[in-house]
């Protein structure tokens, strides 16, 4: 019997991974470390499309990198100078193999992969109208929306018809996309979706982030610009500005959680960040406390911030189990209550008698806030204070994360106090959103044009949500649209 560990209910799911390779004899390989790097992005599933000059080579399977692109069979299997892959989370629906990106068709000028990042908000709108004229779907991926809107488009040039493609849809995305002759790299308007550009020898990388650069050794070159497409091919890199410049929306989000801390993603790297909002939320919300305490491994950078600025000493009084992971196998029902002792166990010797305060970045549902925090009492702590590192979520992202629906989240049915009672601590407090924007450079946030993308803390959604608007949101497919 397989059982979740309860820790990820607690937390908002990965979007996707994207990660491209031009010109290097060693693609396929590139690619799959790549997304070995981006596995924090997605763990369901992966795949990866390469060409060899003349013909398309794929390999697609569920579960993480690690488990299926790491026999050297797989890799022979995906020859050529060019590459690109997917690492894969879907939200609802069912995890099938037709599902898995990235997504391949034969156009007439030739074939297209494409694998995606973000979420469209019109995407079942446009299916209906597809189905209508004749266009049969092969997954439920809002992905393969844009497939048939290139392939139905009336324009020529390839870059044309993308671009035909990409002003009917509405919604956050970065794309990856190869054909036989270039790779191609796409960020929506408000830039919501991370995606670099980067450079090894004479090749060039696209990927989510730069730690995917850092683990091949390739060189960060910039950020793709929201609204930008990037095409790689015989004439080197090229870049078309189709759309009119919009303000930026960028997730703050990746920041707080999902981005891996060794990355620099939009110009700011992701562990400094942490840091400082740690700080930030030492300056707003002080306690009196013995020790400051990250809940691993997500809380850690902004712990240490806390840490340093409250003078609170900075101690691992949590420790993970890194060898179990998404669930756990057991023949029986026996240990189900043990929860989140199966990832965490407090450090008694360390908790016993002191007052300490518990950083975490979010808290979603609750349940796993309340499991340690029980946990850290039963260690023997006099004083369990907690700090999250973000303000309350209270709405749900439809741009690419996936999310529990407003009724279940935790900020969203009470108020600080209610849930200081629920999860069981002494205090609870969260950063406030102006607190957010400073930490990130900011003196605060702009009402009338905010620099980030903070609908799950606003509920300023910045894109239209338009299936959602018109009611369009579940039923309507025979296996439910998912997200990436």
């Amino acid at each position: 019997m397989a059982f979740s560990t309860g820790e990820t209910d607690d937390k908002p799911r990965e979007e996707c991974g994207v990660f491209g390779v031009w010109n290097h004899a060693d693609a396929a390989a590139l690619t799959a470390l790549g997304l070995h790097a981006l596995q924090h992005r997605g763990q369901e599933a992966a795949g990866i499309v390469s060409f060899d000059g003349a013909r398309f080579h794929s390999h697609h399977a569920p579960g993480e990198v690690g488990e299926n692109f790491s026999d050297e069979e797989v890799i022979r299997r995906l020859p050529g100078d060019r590459a690109m892959g997917h690492n894969r989370y879907s939200t609802t629906g069912e995890a099938v193999l037709r599902n898995i990106q990235p997504l391949f068709a034969d156009l007439s000028s030739g074939g297209f992969a494409i694998g995606h990042n973000g979420n469209l908000t019109n995407a079942r709108r446009i299916r209906r109208a597809l189905v209508e004229r004749g266009c049969l779907f092969h997954s439920t991926t809002d992905t393969e929306v844009i497939v048939h809107l290139i392939a139905t488009s009336s324009k020529d040039a390839l870059v044309d018809r993308l671009v035909d493609a990409l002003e009917q849809i509405v919604g956050a995305y970065s794309l990856v996309a190869m054909t036989d002759t270039a790779l191609i790299g796409v960020r929506d308007p408000l830039g919501v979706r991370p995606l670099v550009l980067g450079r090894i020898g004479e090749g060039w990388i696209l990927a989510s982030e730069t730690c995917a650069l850092d683990i091949i050794g390739a060189e960060y070159v910039r950020d793709v610009e929201p609204g930008e497409i990037v095409t790689i091919g015989a004439a080197g890199v090229e870049s078309f500005a189709p759309f009119a410049p919009r303000p930026r929306r960028f997730c703050v989000f990746e920041y707080i959680y999902f981005s891996r801390p060794d990355s620099t993603v939009d110009s700011v790297n992701v562990y400094e960040a942490r840091r400082r909002i740690g700080e930030e939320l030492a300056r707003e919300q002080p306690v009196e406390a013995d020790l400051v305490i990250p809940i691993p491994d997500s809380g850690v950078p902004a712990a240490l911030g806390y840490a340093r600025e409250a003078a609170i000493p900075y101690e691992i009084g949590i420790i993970r189990n890194h060898y179990v992971g998404r669930t756990f196998i057991e023949p029986t029902d026996r240990i189900r209550h043990l929860g989140v002792k199966l990832k965490h166990n407090a450090n008694r010797n360390l908790i016993r008698g002191k007052r300490v305060i518990l950083v975490d970045d979010s808290i979603v549902r609750g349940t796993t806030s309340t499991k340690i925090v029980e946990m850290v009492r039963n260690a023997g702590a006099a004083e369990v204070h907690m700090r999250i590192a973000s303000p309350p979520t209270t709405h749900s992202c439809f741009y690419g994360v996936d999310t529990p629906e407003r009724s279940e989240l935790l900020a969203a049915r009470h108020n600080v106090e209610e849930m200081m009672r629920l999860i069981g601590v002494d205090s609870l407090a969260y950063l406030s959103l102006d607190g957010l924007y400073r930490a990130l450079g900011e003196p605060g946030r702009d009402e009338t044009a905010p620099r980030f993308c903070d609908a799950c803390f606003s509920g300023s959604y910045p894109i239209p949500l338009v299936d959602r608007y018109e009611g369009d949101t579940d039923g309507q497919l025979s296996l439910l649209a998912e997200t990436h």
